[in-house]
């Protein structure tokens, strides 16, 4: 990570000083009234839980990672076609002594500190609220960070590829909220039909969930910590490299 890297990092995060009350609402509020909602409001109805445990245990480490992932998703979407087709900031920024991979890198940099510290805000109230059960939760943090890096880097990807705001509006509706309903944050995938579950297992939230759920329950994960890693790495390298293209056929003239 380079200075002019970390240079990119302050400017997004000195704006973000001036907008942080916006952000509250969708990344901090609404996530603790959805756990509210599902793991005490029908999890009241869950008769003997889900896997063994009260229903509200097993659905708060499903909305860390979903939460993770709308942060993400949102961060990487509007702001990332705005930089471009609106506000031209990195255009303004490429005519720096900046490099390509310190705009990417700066930017995306924000987006998983803003993953960060939903996530951690999150996982304190579900602490609060006696859903965490291992200090292993701790360790929910990281994994968090690399699954919003998997699906932010893609999603910037795709930002820097579209000219009309249209086609976010696509990507959430028939990608990022399938996801966060079918991928293992409310009930297990195992009870899906055998096609859709494969398709659960191949997004990066169920990585992310798995792994979230283990972290804060103190079990083990349904797969290795190795593969879901791995897994998830392999979405946040791809992205990058697409995303680092992208910008680069834009930003250099």
């Amino acid at each position: 990570m380079t200075t002019a890297t970390l240079a990119v990092f302050e400017y997004h995060l000195v704006g973000y000083r001036r907008t942080w009350r916006g952000t509250v609402l969708g990344s901090f509020l609404l996530p603790l009234l959805t756990m509210l909602g599902f793991g005490v409001g029908v999890g009241a109805y869950v008769d003997g839980g889900v896997a063994g445990v009260p229903y509200l245990d097993y659905v708060v480490p499903g909305l860390v990672a979903s939460t993770a992932l709308q942060v993400a998703a949102g961060e990487s979407s509007w702001p990332v076609l705005g930089n471009f087709a609106w506000h031209k900031i990195y255009f303004a920024q490429a005519a720096a002594p900046l490099r390509v991979r310190d705009v990417l890198g700066g930017h995306l940099l924000f987006v998983l500190f803003r993953v960060a510290l939903s996530a951690a805000a999150f996982l304190l109230v579900a602490t609060l609220f006696g859903a965490v059960h291992s200090v292993w939760a701790v360790a929910a943090l990281p994994v968090v960070v690399l699954l919003g890096l998997a699906v932010a880097a893609p999603v910037f990807a795709w930002s820097s590829t579209i000219t009309s705001d249209s086609y976010l509006a696509l990507l959430f509706r028939f990608l990022v909220l399938p996801m966060s309903l079918f991928a293992g944050v409310f009930f297990p995938v195992e009870s899906m039909p055998v096609g859709l579950r494969w398709v659960a297992y191949a997004t990066p939230l169920w990585h992310g969930v798995d792994l979230c759920r283990a972290a804060t329950l103190g079990v083990a994960p349904q797969w290795s910590i190795v593969g879901h890693l791995a897994y998830l790495a392999f979405w946040a390298g791809g992205g990058w490299w697409l995303a680092h293209v992208r910008f680069r056929k834009r930003l250099v003239f």
